[in-house]
This record gives structure tokens, sequence and C-alpha cells, in this order.
């Protein structure tokens, strides 16, 4: 029986790629690809996909938060982070968010699909590359990020804060009044205790909600 998959990532040449190395397995069918993790939302309602190969760093939603929101449209979706970013900032916020696998940009075609056939028997895949950085980081997956304080829909605006837009701008992305942003900004600031926006993209960088190289 065929495996359903959704592609996300916001560069198409990366798509297509991927698209021509996944359906060389033919058990394995592409039904749809998304540019970004508002799109996958939507897409995950309507075709609830197997699987999810989901970029993790994406500009306007990232794929942390938009795990989130898939697993909770739909737990038996299973999610795959495909980045380029090895930080443990990225890998458990992954895991965290209910990622059932992990792997670099850089893996082989064959890990891809080894990672793909081993989430649909339920079974978590984690990189080789990357599985150091999970045991180094048991001790202290939470010890240092207060982002947990926030609402899912805080963390989407202190996203698109992070990435520069203005209230105004955010209100038209997330169909809210630039006032209901403004209270979310300070609501944001109080309970991170971070009053500028220099120090709130720091925070954003660091703990994995932006990131500069993407």
């Amino acid at each position: 029986m065929e495996k359903s998959i959704l592609l996300v990532d916001d560069h198409k040449i990366v798509r297509d790629g991927l698209k021509s190395l996944i359906e060389k397995n033919k058990t394995l069918r592409i039904i749809s690809e998304a540019n970004d993790g508002r799109e996958a939302i939507k897409l995950c309602e309507k075709l609830k996909p197997d699987v999810v190969i989901m970029d993790v760093a994406m500009s306007g939603l990232n794929g942390i938060e938009a795990t989130k929101q898939i697993i909770n449209i739909d737990p038996n979706i299973k999610v795959i982070a495909l980045s380029m970013h090895s930080e443990k900032q990225f890998v458990i916020g992954m895991f965290k968010a209910g990622a059932y696998g992990y792997l670099l940009k850089d893996s082989s075609s064959e890990e891809l699909i080894t990672a793909i056939l081993a989430v649909t028997r339920n079974e978590k895949y984690i990189s080789q590359k990357i599985s150091n950085i999970l045991i180094e980081s048991i001790a202290e997956i939470s010890s240092d990020d207060n982002s947990n304080q926030l609402s899912e829909r805080e963390r989407e605006v202190l996203q698109l804060i992070a990435e520069g837009n203005s209230s105004k701008e955010i209100g038209e992305l997330l169909f809210l009044s630039s006032k209901t942003v403004d209270v979310h900004r300070k609501n944001i600031m109080q309970k991170l205790d971070l009053f500028t926006l220099q120090d709130l993209t720091k925070y954003a960088v660091k703990n994995g909600i932006i990131s500069l190289d993407r």
C-alpha cells in the first residue's frame, strides 16, 4: 500500500529534488507540496498525509511551530525534519514538537528513504550525524528555554516580530488587529523579560524560532 507524503520547503528546487528521489520508491507517493508552514498546516487538514518532510527554518512560520499544529490536527501524521541545521535548539525543538525523525540535507538518498519507511512503521529515526547532539543534550533539553511560557499564538507573533514585521503586517498575516498584536508583543516581552527588538531577535535565534541562515 502506497504511503502519501507532503513536502514542505521554501525552495522549489529542493522540493523538486526530493520528489525525484522519493518517487523512485514505488511504495511512496508525493501528494502535494507546501512553500511554508502555514500552507503545510492547511494541506494536512485537507489531505491527511502519512508523512510530512518538513524544512525547519522557514520565514513566517517555522517548521517547529508548524509541526506542533500539524500533530494537533492529526497525531498519526509522521513529521520528518529535513534541515541544514544540526544545532541542538533545532533538533530538540523538532522532537519536542512531535517530529518522528530528523535528517540533515546532506544525508544520502538511501538514508532519506530509510527514514521515511521507518516512521511509517511507527519507529523514530535520528540521523547518525546528529545522534550525539541528542545524547549530549538529554540533561538540558529545556533548562535554559523558557519559551514554553508563551502560547502558540505568542510564538507565532514572536517569530514575525524577530523577522522585522510591523504590527500592521503581523496583523494582516494572522488576521488580527494591530492593537491585538501590540498586546501579544507586550505579553511576550513581560513573559521573557526582554524589552527591545534586538533582545527578542537574539532570543528567537538562540531558541530556534528563526534562523539567520536559511
